[in-house]
């Protein structure tokens, strides 16, 4: 029994130095803001959301990454936890008044997994709660007794329903309790993600700061391809450079698959082989970032393999970047949109620059080649959730990045920025170290 006790003492110590030094964790204050403002838009609801458990199979290979709705509301990155969300209510009827509760579940220890995974903060540990920064933190196997001492007779649970042919993390435990009656008769289920999406939707300081690393990290990156690049290498030789730059930097991993297309595949939006040599002649886009602390970056550039663009292609580089300043002209903070269509869309004033500036080989316009959105939002995710109905405001983090691609001239052109909407409504330009016009990357190319 003291061998059994004195291993639980060493993991949990263990723990505590790993916990320390893993991710770049904000204050527990402000997740818990972000608990208490979803709390106040459930109209009574319950939140109840579960993380993902340990990697297995193929993805084991990567690692775990928390699940960025669960992570954003409790700072929580350990894998196998659950959540409850209860706002207060007055007393009703026959259920009584309700205190605003919140509990963060972890599941019992499993020492003998815990040698292959690592050690696992525990429930029963005294300082779990000042560690997590949740009011309670209770062993996963009281959660049926937690749900019947706080849901009513009626009772409406917000958590991530599933639409068909999706997964959930909360789709197995919810039958399971359901099994195991932990739920009034009179229940029904709501979908959480609108909710955390709206909030999600504005950063704030803290999360400002973990971007801010991720894109300094992802400019060093950048700035190691501009110079290393040239003909004869390999697109994935440049993958690689960049992977290693911006890990070396404090990111854990890409913020997506990193495309680096030459020639042709310069023209394909998601090309991810990364395998093609690069050569004299070709155009290579260029999208690739990397993640800090779950916090994602999206950077995109166009280089010309020998340093040195030819007239054409200067020509589509300059119509790309001329049709970005246009949307940026244009913005407006509380008026802008981002997608087509929309009211005041600086989309829609990117594709007309596009469209009414340079002709293709056969005498068209140019805006066919431009077919994908001008941005989108980034945050835990590289393509953040977010509200898109309502207009660019302070606190939200975006992408700008028009685009023209020709697969008939083996040309394609990116140019991507992330920009931020300050608490005056400027907007600020978050990648303003790279270069940006021709003239710009030729510089920077020359350098190496």
């Amino acid at each position: 029994m003291r061998k059994v006790f004195a291993v639980a003492v060493l993991l949990e110590i263990l723990f505590l130095v790993r916990f320390g030094s893993a991710l770049d964790r904000q204050p527990n204050a402000d997740y818990r803001a972000r608990r208490q403002a979803l709390a106040s838009k459930t109209s009574g609801g319950v939140v109840l959301l579960f993380a993902p458990t340990e990697a297995e199979g193929p993805n084991a290979v990567y690692g775990y990454r928390p699940d960025s709705d669960f992570f954003y509301l409790s700072g929580w990155a350990e894998p196998g936890a659950a959540l409850l969300i209860a706002p207060a209510v007055e007393a009703k009827g026959k259920d009584p008044a309700r205190p605003y509760t919140e509990i963060l579940f972890l599941p019992a220890h499993n020492y003998a997994e815990e040698k292959w995974t690592g050690p696992k903060l525990g429930p029963e540990n005294p300082q779990a709660s000042s560690i997590t920064g949740f009011d309670h933190v209770e062993v996963l196997d009281s959660m049926r007794e937690d749900l019947v001492r706080v849901l009513p007779q009626m009772a409406t649970i917000y958590t991530d329903v599933p639409a068909a042919g999706e997964t959930s993390n909360s789709r197995t435990p919810l039958e399971w309790l359901s099994r195991a009656n932990a739920f009034p008769l009179r229940l029904s289920f709501q979908d959480v993600r609108p909710l955390l999406a709206s909030l999600r939707t504005y950063k704030d300081a803290g999360e400002m700061d973990r971007i801010r690393k991720a894109v300094n990290a992802s400019i060093a990156s950048h700035f190691a391809a501009m110079r290393a690049l040239k003909p004869g290498t390999n697109e994935r030789e440049i993958s690689a450079l960049m992977q290693y730059e911006w890990g070396r930097r404090g990111c854990e991993r890409p913020a997506y698959a990193p495309i680096v297309g030459a020639g042709f595949n310069s023209t394909v939006l998601h090309y991810s082989d990364d395998s093609g040599p690069i050569q004299s002649g070709d155009v290579v886009v260029i999208d690739a970032a990397g993640e800090y602390s779950l916090y994602a970056s999206d950077i995109t550039r166009t280089l010309p393999a020998t340093g040195k663009f030819t007239a054409r292609q200067r020509e589509i580089f300059d119509i790309v970047l001329g049709a970005q300043r246009a949307a940026i002209a244009a913005f407006q903070s509380g008026k802008s949109h981002l997608r087509r269509d929309q009211p005041n869309s600086i989309h829609n004033v990117a594709y007309d620059y596009i469209n009414s500036h340079g002709k293709d080989l056969h005498g068209e316009p140019l805006g066919k080649y431009f077919i994908h959105g001008l941005g989108h939002y980034v945050g835990l995710d590289v393509h953040d959730a977010g509200d898109y109905d309502v207009p660019l405001a302070p606190g939200m983090v975006f992408t700008i990045e028009p685009g023209i691609y020709i697969p008939e001239e083996k040309l394609g052109v990116r140019i991507e920025d992330m920009y931020y909407v300050d608490s005056s409504g400027k907007l600020i330009e978050l990648t303003e170290e790279l270069p940006h016009t021709a003239d710009e990357v030729e510089h920077a190319m020359a350098a190496r």
